[in-house]
């Protein structure tokens, strides 16, 4: 699913115009963004939590010539899923 088809689901599901739809997931998925830039933890219970993990830089190395290569420090986003998710997807396993 992608955004869009959430969108159309949302609209759908809860009889509401396109536009109220989009405003509201574009609303909601901007809102974790910005709680994720200034640093903050985001827990959808059930669901699961978002934050932003700060890696180090390091040396590595370029695996097509073997050269030494800087890898700059980074923050990338990371996702854990809830156990109520877990379970759900796990019910007819």
């Amino acid at each position: 699913m992608n955004k869009s088809e959430l969108i159309r689901t949302l609209a759908e599901k809860n009889n509401i115009p396109m536009d109220y739809a989009t405003i509201v997931v574009n609303t909601f998925f901007q809102s974790i963004k910005d709680a994720m830039i200034q640093g903050d933890r985001v827990e959808i219970r059930g669901f699961g939590s978002f934050k932003v993990k700060d890696y180090q830089g390091y040396k590595g190395r370029n695996p097509k010539t073997g050269q030494s290569v800087n890898v700059q420090p980074k923050r990338l986003p990371f996702f854990r899923p809830g156990k109520e998710l877990k379970d759900h997807l796990n019910e007819d396993i």
